[in-house]
């Protein structure tokens, strides 16, 4: 299973997904699963902190233009419920486990800072002048706070990225390798998004099958992670064994935790 996360092209270590291992020391940001936000400085320039969630309204979805196949997110979708092992739990998909939600996977640093600009990163193939992806068509509070450099940048940025590394490949591969469909052009990431705010497609299947082969229950990247922790005893969440794997893991919507790595070991 190939590794689908923006990114750089820089010599990768044995048993390591695409990717560099240049390190940033730009303060980390810790996932808080118990809501839907980040704890901890998202950048080192002195940016003001996300502002609290506004309240729960009815909902209003977003008006679509005229012909779209998207299904307009609400302003603040419902975050699915967790199981005891802390992952998202979608009623319709339940072989699909993710543990963090689109807005946490933004907010701890990820893709480079470029994915949601059009022109964001390495130009594709397919459409060399931008792919059709824009952070609008999401909740805003998804942004809220945020630097715009760790979303739309133009530029793909390492030190964006919470563990300070590159990862995977870029447009041009993801589109080459034919993991890329019309309805969702920038890959797999825009897709959980949609996903995630209540769009289903012919494409799930698809998707969601590549995520297991990543980060599932048997997951390719996620066992060799667990591989790594366990076999240099070191603690779950030591950020240097394979900073390359966390930030691959992260793209996909998962972080590991201790549980994670007992069972693992058992």
């Amino acid at each position: 299973m190939a590794v689908v996360v923006m990114g750089g092209g820089a010599k990768r270590a044995q048993g390591e997904p695409a990717g560099g291992t240049r390190r940033s020391v730009r303060p980390k940001a810790a996932v808080d699963y118990a809501a839907e936000r980040v704890t901890g400085d998202q950048d080192d320039a002195g940016d003001e902190p996300a502002a609290p969630a506004a309240p729960r309204g009815p909902y209003k979805p977003r008006p679509v233009p005229p012909g779209s196949r998207v299904v307009p997110c609400a302003p603040d979708p419902e975050v699915p419920r967790r199981n005891a092992q802390g992952q998202l739990v979608f009623a319709d998909h339940p072989e699909f486990t993710p543990r963090l939600t689109p807005a946490q996977v933004i907010r701890a640093g990820s893709l480079g800072g470029c994915y949601f600009n059009p022109r964001g990163g390495r130009p594709g193939i397919i459409s060399p002048q931008g792919v059709a992806i824009d952070h609008k068509e999401f909740p805003a509070s998804w942004f809220a706070g945020l630097p715009e450099s760790m979303y739309i940048s133009r530029k793909y940025n390492t030190s964006t990225n919470k563990h300070g590394v590159n990862a995977g490949t870029n447009q041009v591969a993801w589109e080459t390798a034919g993991w890329i469909k019309p309805q969702d052009p920038r890959g797999w990431f825009q897709w959980y998004c949609r996903f995630y705010c209540g769009r289903r497609s012919e494409d799930d299947a698809r998707q969601i099958s590549r995520w297991n082969g990543v980060t599932g229950a048997k997951g390719r990247w996620k066992r060799a992670l667990l591989n790594k922790i366990v076999n240099s005893n070191a603690a779950w969440d030591d950020g240097t064994i394979s900073p390359v794997i966390r930030q691959t893991l992260l793209h996909w919507a998962y972080e590991v935790n201790e549980e994670d790595v007992l069972m693992h070991a058992r």
